[in-house]
């Protein structure tokens, strides 16, 4: 039986309750009133001027995208995407006919790895550059943005695992033109299933908005929504139908948006038990494993997995083995390299990427919840420490 989960439901029975008490007044469920609500409070959260709740952390990458390839800011497709991340960080450059081109990660923390970066900036002169910031772990961001304002590329942040960090007092997901966040259930936030994009650019927030909801505008304020009812002459009796974009359904509920306006107002305390935990763990392990690391030693490390490598296949395999065995709940590194999955090398071959293999072949996740505390941390640090093959480094 297992003691320990690699994630907790953040929605707890007090959310629940409430939720009864709400549901009992027969509200509306489908999109109203509570979405701008809670787009409106996660944007003063966060710190960004826009937001645009959907249904999922990857329906955000997905507009995202899509909100960049409308935007007329295009000099060309290519856009530069990350070995690790999820497989939703780089579908939609695919679906969306870009040119997708990988680069390898960061030693330190497992982003986009900066050397290997600025060559693929010099060679393809891409108009974007996508990157993840992994599993909570901030990225060299003053060295990002360095690059940013040298070769000019619009950014797309993936945040979707590290709501609540920061790096040198700025939270992740405020550095991109664009950034996406996850709420599903295991994040450090849950809406059951839930995803924003936030932004500071007011075409991208137009864009965002009538591509969620099929290509129309009635979700804009009401001077975008005139300025494209006069720029095609719309007469009043077809304003409300009118679909400017060839758009989707990604919207969210309601029902959705009052989880997620009871979760911000637990948000912090949440932030602060992953820190802890993250700390307490890399205390215990930093010495033995390779571990991320932030350049920020002040940084919140908001992680929802604590990450480690192993020596090799044969010692994560005998890790996962004794953490099952003591009721641990863990999983490989999800994805790793992403360019050794099928989705990839079926259209663009297999990399060679040093760093983003070994986190495929021994990279392995620990839990990391707001339910777990300290002893917990404690003890599957001791069985970790007791499976692994290798003595403490000198």
């Amino acid at each position: 039986m297992l003691r320990f989960h690699l994630a907790e439901d953040t929605i707890d029975q007090k959310d629940i309750d409430r939720l009864i008490e709400w549901l009992k007044g027969t509200p509306r469920l489908t999109k109203d009133k509570l979405n701008v609500l809670f787009e409106n409070q996660w944007s003063r959260w966060i710190g960004r001027k826009f937001s645009a709740f959907c249904n999922s952390g990857s329906s955000a990458n997905l507009l995202m995208y899509y909100a960049l390839l409308l935007s007329g800011k295009l000099k060309n497709k290519k856009v530069i995407v990350p070995a690790t991340g999820w497989v939703t960080t780089i579908a939609p450059a695919i679906q969306f006919g870009f040119e997708p081109i990988l680069c390898e990660s960061d030693p330190d923390t497992f982003g986009l790895n900066l050397d290997h970066l600025e060559k693929l900036l010099k060679k393809h002169e891409p108009s974007a550059v996508t990157m993840v910031q992994v599993l909570g772990i901030p990225h060299k961001m003053n060295a990002v943005m360095a690059l940013k304002k040298k070769y000019r590329f619009i950014l797309l942040e993936d945040a979707c695992a590290s709501i609540g960090s920061t790096f040198f007092g700025r939270k992740i997901g405020t550095f991109g033109d664009m950034s996406s966040f996850s709420f599903y259930f295991g994040h450090q936030m849950s809406t059951i299933e839930g995803g924003m994009v936030s932004t500071d650019n007011p075409l991208f927030r137009d864009l965002l908005l009538m591509l969620r909801s099929h290509g129309w505008s009635k979700d804009l304020d009401p001077v975008s929504h005139q300025k494209l009812v006069k720029k095609y002459r719309v007469n009043d009796d077809h304003k409300p139908f009118v679909f400017y974009e060839p758009g989707l359904n990604l919207r969210s509920t309601d029902l959705n948006a009052f989880l997620g306006l009871r979760q911000l107002e637990k948000l912090e305390w949440m932030i602060s038990r992953r820190h802890a935990n993250h700390l307490r763990y890399q205390k215990h392990l930093g010495e033995r494993f390779r571990i991320q690391q932030c350049k920020d030693p002040d940084a919140t490390l908001s992680s929802i997995s604590f990450c480690m490598l192993a020596k090799n296949s044969v010692e994560r395999h005998s890790l996962a083995a004794a953490l099952t065995k003591n009721g641990i709940e863990t999983r490989l590194f999800t994805a790793g390299n992403l360019g050794r999955h099928p989705f990839w090398f079926n259209r663009y071959g297999k990399p060679d990427f040093p760093v983003a293999d070994q986190l495929y072949q021994c990279g392995i996740f620990l839990p990391n919840n707001p339910a777990l505390d300290a002893q917990g941390v404690d003890f599957i640090s001791k069985i970790v420490l007791e499976a692994s093959c290798r003595k403490k480094s000198s």
